[in-house]
């Protein structure tokens, strides 16, 4: 299409922005970044973020797919269930028919939608046990993307996100230089001309000896995956008493 004059995302903390810092304070992240791309195209363009960190896929289909209709943008961005595919006994056969409706709904509105999946999660210690149900979710994302007509962003296969440079040193969220990427695939999906590449390669680095890297996995587990494993058995979650840092389709400033 090449530009659009208003857009809605929805989600969790990918969506949010998480941990890419804001001007200001808060979280910027690769929906803000094709927000910004896409204001610079269309002085009317509007734009809403709905995403909460921490929310499941129930969450955001019950309380953000709705609002997203209701405000009838020209296009929608969804991805959700990331954080059901980290809790022990989820179905992603089951999500996927949840998933399904919402987008089946999204699509009628008449908005584009943008749908993703999510990054192969084979280099991250302890996540790379759920590959399988992480693979059959976002191969169940890819078939409802075809069947309701949806643009695809396939991080799967972005092998700049492969590199921990692109990530926070929670292995969980992405960085500045992360979203950066995935806001460029975003636009490339798009058909909208972008300054950045997803494709660009990280300079070489050096090997890390592997003691070296027992020693970062051992105090990630202890700084990162424990307090969230805490989180989940205790039933509170990171977006308890978040707000939707953009919950009205405005204009773009």
């Amino acid at each position: 299409m090449g530009s659009y004059g208003s857009f809605v995302a929805i989600g969790d903390s990918f969506t949010e922005g998480l941990s890419d810092p804001g001007p200001g304070g808060g979280f910027r992240g690769w929906a803000d970044r094709v927000a910004e791309h896409l204001a610079r195209l269309d002085p009317g363009f509007r734009y809403a973020n709905l995403a909460v960190r921490g929310r499941l896929l129930d969450q955001v289909v019950n309380e953000q797919v709705p609002k997203a209709i209701a405000m009838r943008p020209e296009l929608i961005s969804f991805c959700a269930g990331g954080n059901d595919l980290l809790r022990p006994g989820c179905d992603p056969d089951a999500m996927a028919k949840t998933f399904a409706r919402a987008v089946r709904d999204l699509r009628e509105s008449g908005a584009e939608v943008v749908l993703f999946t999510g990054v192969d999660p084979r280099d991250t210690p302890v996540m790379r046990r759920m590959r399988g149900r992480f693979a059959i979710f976002y191969l169940h994302v890819r078939s409802i993307a075809d069947l309701y007509g949806c643009h695809l962003v396939d991080t799967w296969s972005m092998q700049g996100l492969r590199d921990w440079r692109a990530w926070h040193e929670d292995r969980l969220h992405m960085n500045a230089d992360g979203h950066r990427l995935v806001a460029a695939r975003v636009l490339d999906v798009l058909g909208v001309p972008g300054e950045d590449s997803w494709r660009e390669h990280w300079p070489p680095r050096e090997l890390t000896d592997p003691r070296v890297r027992r020693r970062e996995d051992a105090e990630w587990l202890r700084r990162h995956l424990l307090p969230w494993i805490g989180r989940r058995l205790s039933g509170t979650s990171s977006g308890d008493g978040i707000a939707a840092k953009r919950p009205d389709l405005t204009p773009y400033v």
